[in-house]
């Protein structure tokens, strides 16, 4: 359309509010080359890195800017001084001259503005995790069904070509024989996010009730609003939705090739120890998914191997990947590289990749400009799944109590009896040990994969923590 027309369109939409349902700018197979405008919800440090991304692309422009801190705002404004500013989201999505948004907010906002934007027409590519429950993460697969809108999820890893590389590797050739079982590891090193006494001041320049949005508005006892907002249940999902997403995602896609959307069963464990912090979420999170094929187990830590130590404790595998255990060998799997052994430890080949970066982003403007959501490689009901599994070891955790050994020894999988152990040992440098106050374990969970729900005798342990109770004005909407 030109820009007469859009023009026109302002002048005479009556605007009430974003589910109005507005229209977009049409874009078609037929306007291949016409411009693509790109609406960024959030201008923080992923934003400044998409911005990046997406700017380098051609027929692409940034048109509008949006972030709830103004001093952040300003930053992105002053990089783009040609796009359109606001403090207030729905403002961004009721611009008719934005035709796809990119949302890099905290965890808690993902659903609720991809479903607001593409009610109103637009176009999606949001942050991963997609979702901060697991039934809002439903409502934002049925609304790209409803609204026949185009909703890519930032896995990038999804679009580096390594990945087709190995699983050529693991399932056509099958050089490794059959694969048996797989672990995941995420070992990085965090630090404390501070204990107020006193709540924490935030900053005029930040809209606080936009920044909570579906969250509750509650008073902060942490050092710093931004980024720690991912160790706190109300907004964030800790690291296993941080960088669990990515790993789990891998798995998904590498040793399952997205056969398995989610777990039947689910038993997981850890604590939050040693900080003495304002986080909620655990520092120790390991877990245990039955998928009726394949076991999985996860592994996570972010405190040193010892105290003062600047190194991760010691562990099978790479500091943030999988290994896939197979009857002739295993591969191990990382960012931008993989590498698969014999039986013996020999290297057999080798695999360099590149991240997925800009790729990915290339890849949803492909589908955008095709209006074909089946070339995506993130699509939403993918990194649905994918945060699904992250969403289910968190749930898991929350509705867990006092480490019992029954509990933990029903599993009689050796991958899952070499994790605990090796997480009772990491933990004893630190004068802590699993069967301690400090660290839970829930029952084995059982889910029903149809309605996403937990069955059976646990059912009300874990239930509760698969929906969130939402602020007036912020609902998400029930779609599926």
């Amino acid at each position: 359309m030109k820009t007469t027309n859009r023009r026109q369109f302002l002048s005479t939409a009556v605007a009430v509010g974003v589910t109005s349902s507005l229209a977009s700018r049409s874009l078609t197979a037929e306007s291949a080359n016409e411009e693509i405008r790109l609406g960024f919800i959030g201008c923080g440090g992923r934003a400044g890195k998409l911005l990046s991304q997406f700017e380098g692309l051609p027929g692409v422009a940034i048109a509008a800017l949006c972030d709830v801190d103004a001093d952040r705002l300003s930053s992105a404004k002053e990089r783009f001084p040609a796009a359109k500013s606001c403090q207030d989201m729905r403002e961004l999505i009721e611009d008719y001259d934005v035709d796809a948004v990119v949302i890099a907010t905290c965890n808690h906002w993902h659903c609720l503005a991809a479903i607001w934007a593409m009610e109103a027409g637009k176009h999606v590519y949001v942050e991963k995790p997609l979702s901060h429950t697991q039934w809002e993460g439903r409502q934002v697969v049925a609304a790209v069904r409803k609204y026949d809108r185009i909703c890519q999820v930032g896995t990038q890893q999804r679009s580096d070509p390594m990945q087709a590389e190995i699983k050529k590797f693991l399932h056509e050739e099958k050089a490794l024989g059959e694969i048996q079982s797989a672990r995941v590891n995420h070992y990085f090193i965090r630090k404390p996010i501070g204990k107020r006494d006193t709540p924490l001041p935030v900053a005029k320049n930040v809209a606080y009730d936009l920044w909570c949005g579906p969250a509750q508005k509650s008073q902060l006892f942490r050092d710093s609003l931004h980024y720690d907002w991912h160790w706190d249940w109300n907004t964030g999902s800790g690291d296993m939705g941080n960088w669990g997403v990515h790993v789990l995602d891998d798995v998904r896609n590498n040793v399952f090739q997205d056969s398995v959307a989610l777990p039947k069963r689910i038993l997981a464990g850890g604590g939050r120890v040693v900080f003495n912090d304002a986080g909620q979420t655990p520092n120790v999170h390991f877990a245990y998914f039955d998928t009726g094929s394949i076991p999985v187990v996860i592994g996570l830590t972010n405190l040193p191997g010892r105290p003062g130590s600047k190194k991760s404790p010691d562990h099978l595998g790479p500091g943030s990947g999988y290994i896939a255990y197979c009857e002739g060998g295993s591969l191990e799997g990382q960012r931008s590289r993989a590498v698969a052994k014999d039986t013996d430890g020999k290297v057999i080949k080798e695999f360099k990749g590149n991240s997925g970066d800009v790729l990915h982003q290339q890849n949803f403007i492909d589908a955008v400009r095709s209006h074909d959501r089946s070339i995506l490689n993130a699509e939403a009901s993918v990194g649905n799944d994918s945060t699904g599994w992250c969403n289910l070891a968190n749930v898991a955790f929350r509705a867990g109590g006092s480490f019992n050994n029954d509990t933990a020894e029903s599993v009689s999988l050796d991958d899952w009896k070499n994790v605990l152990s090796a997480m009772g040992e990491h933990l004893k440098t630190y004068d802590q040990g699993l069967a301690t106050d400090s660290i839970r374990l829930s029952p084995m969970l059982e889910l029903d994969p149809k309605t996403e729900r937990f069955v059976g005798s646990h059912a009300d342990a874990g239930n509760p923590f698969l929906k969130r109770e939402y602020r007036q004005g912020f609902e998400v909407p029930e779609l599926a």
